[in-house]
């Protein structure tokens, strides 16, 4: 009798646990589309900084010919990456995935409880991917323009001060991101902005900050630049770096700002794209209490 207890309970385990898989597996296809799209707009990004890099700071550009102020060049850098940040987070796809393009973003939204464990890893998976893709696509069409001293794949490596500071400057500036992401993405009267603030800090940090590390905050951007260009210089950096200042930023607004919950993972949600996260602006509740506060 009593092995036919064992034997019934076991199989009623098995059947959960079967259950439970193929309903991972079902969620895995559903949201397959976002992981394509993170990986898509990581490998755009990474496109556009290679052709504006060779287009900005190569040797035979009328560009870098005409313009002698290495400040001036990486305003104009830093220009082309911000409105290129733009264009993901506003675009239908980047309102689909959320636009996080970024494992350290993605990572700090899992912390906060907006992500579920499998779509986070698979949408940091993505991101790699994308990287390297964009990277690799990029060599392809410019040839040994992008491998040429003044552009280096894009690969972001210290400056002179070494890599301790470039591991502060990293640090700082991702805590620095994900605080204005948090604080405007979860106040509806400048939610819609969120991605143009983002924008904005990228174009900032590229122009000022990237003489100290080279302006990473995003592991796989990185990545898919040392893939290329087999250059891993203080790799580590870029892997601890951005992930510690957006959880830490993450721990400071939960701390601090109790009354404003964390609403989702996305970095635009006024729009009509499915969400597949767990989304504050499913719940009535917490939207009025939002409006109220605001």
């Amino acid at each position: 009798m009593k092995m036919e207890v064992s034997h019934l309970a076991g199989g009623s385990v098995s059947g959960v646990e079967e259950r439970a898989n193929d309903e991972s597996r079902r969620t895995l296809l559903e949201h397959l589309p976002e992981y394509l799209i993170e990986a898509s707009g990581l490998g755009f990004f990474m496109v556009s900084a290679c052709f504006f890099a060779v287009l900005i700071f190569h040797p035979s550009s009328p560009i870098n010919r005409s313009v002698t102020s290495p400040l001036a060049l990486r305003g104009l850098m830093g220009a082309m990456m911000g409105l290129t940040a733009i264009a993901i987070i506003y675009s239908p796809w980047g309102k689909r995935s959320g636009a996080h393009i970024n494992p350290a973003t993605t990572l700090t939204f899992l912390r906060l409880g907006k992500v579920a464990v499998w779509d986070a890893l698979l949408y940091m998976l993505a991101q790699f991917a994308g990287g390297i893709a964009g990277v690799r696509l990029s060599a392809l069409i410019l040839g040994n323009l992008i491998s040429d001293p003044s552009v280096n794949y894009v690969a972001t490596v210290p400056g002179p001060q070494g890599s301790f500071a470039a591991f502060i400057a990293e640090t700082l500036i991702s805590f620095i991101l994900m605080t204005a992401i948090l604080h405007a993405s979860n106040n509806l009267r400048v939610a819609r902005w969120t991605g143009v603030i983002a924008g904005i800090l990228v174009a900032t940090y590229i122009s000022i900050e990237s003489p100290i590390s080279g302006m990473s905050m995003n592991p796989a951007r990185t990545f898919g630049s040392a893939f290329s260009g087999r250059n891993w210089t203080a790799l580590w950096v870029y892997f601890t770096a951005p992930p510690l200042g957006m959880l830490s930023a993450a721990e400071v607004y939960i701390r601090t700002r109790r009354t404003r919950p964390v609403m989702c993972a996305k970095l635009h949600h006024q729009n009509n794209q499915r969400c597949i996260f767990r989304c504050g602006y499913k719940s009535n509740q917490q939207r009025q209490k939002l409006t109220a506060e605001c």
